[in-house]
């Protein structure tokens, strides 16, 4: 195949899927990883994706799921920024609810010490706290979602209403003033949700990019959180407007 013809086709599948691993393409192009690397860096140069550690992705579409562990390595430091403070509203003897986010898988490799149970549907934050002796680990079951190395769907979302948490930490895809908080995938919006209704405080966790942005299913509106916390200060006039709805905003810078 002729590199503008395998450009165009990974074009084509990053337009359907938002986001391609290198190793995915290597395979189904027959070409070598820094063949496939350069092309991506080519259409990154036109301006048609972003790269990341391992692969590539796109931003747009209300139905944008990228694959989490390409997430993992988009706006590290802003997830390290938030996760760090997050841990100021975690008390020992505490129980928490971590969502299948990436932001949650950073505030779960920094609980070690602590004394706390943790309710999660993700398999990256259970992997990362089995061996943490203090953390009471309590799984939600459902269907595995690939993609995003979760349990999602009926049976995910009626384990979750057993359960009630002292403190939920909730990422969402997308926000925006008119249509509140909202996810690309409409079972994980589900999960999330739900788990804003079963505990006393929420945090809705989310990086500078995901605001005044809307997305495909709705998680909630903004009389379900108590806080925001983003790694970067936002506008006055999202400052005006989350003090309208009561909702305390933290900025890490």
């Amino acid at each position: 195949m002729l590199p503008i013809a395998r450009k165009n086709k990974i074009k084509e599948l990053i337009v359907e899927k938002k986001s391609v691993t290198v190793s995915e393409m290597t395979k189904l192009f027959q070409v070598t990883e820094e063949t496939i690397r350069r092309d991506l860096k080519q259409l990154e140069d036109e301006g048609f994706l972003h790269r990341t550690y391992g692969g590539a992705y796109i931003s747009e579409g209300v139905q944008n799921d990228v694959d989490v562990n390409l997430r993992e390595y988009i706006h590290v430091e802003g997830k390290n920024k938030i996760a760090s403070k997050c841990l100021a509203f975690i008390k020992n003897g505490d129980s928490i609810f971590l969502d299948a986010s990436t932001t949650s898988l950073v505030i779960a490799s920094m609980l070690k010490e602590r004394k706390l149970t943790v309710v999660t549907n993700s398999i990256k934050v259970v992997n990362t706290l089995t061996d943490y002796p203090d953390i009471n680990l309590v799984v939600i079951g459902g269907t595995l979602s690939k993609s995003s190395l979760s349990n999602l769907g009926r049976n995910a979302e009626y384990n979750m209403t057993n359960y009630f948490f002292d403190t939920a930490f909730i990422s969402c895809r997308s926000i925006s003033m008119q249509h509140g908080i909202t996810d690309s995938n409409e079972q994980q919006a589900g999960i999330r949700k739900l788990a804003a209704e079963h505990a006393n405080h929420v945090y809705l966790v989310a990086d500078y990019t995901k605001f005044d942005k809307t997305s495909f299913a709705s998680i909630c509106g903004f009389d379900a959180i108590d806080h925001v916390i983003v790694d970067k200060e936002l506008s006055q006039e999202w400052h005006e407007f989350l003090d309208s709805q009561e909702v305390a905003l933290i900025e890490c810078e």
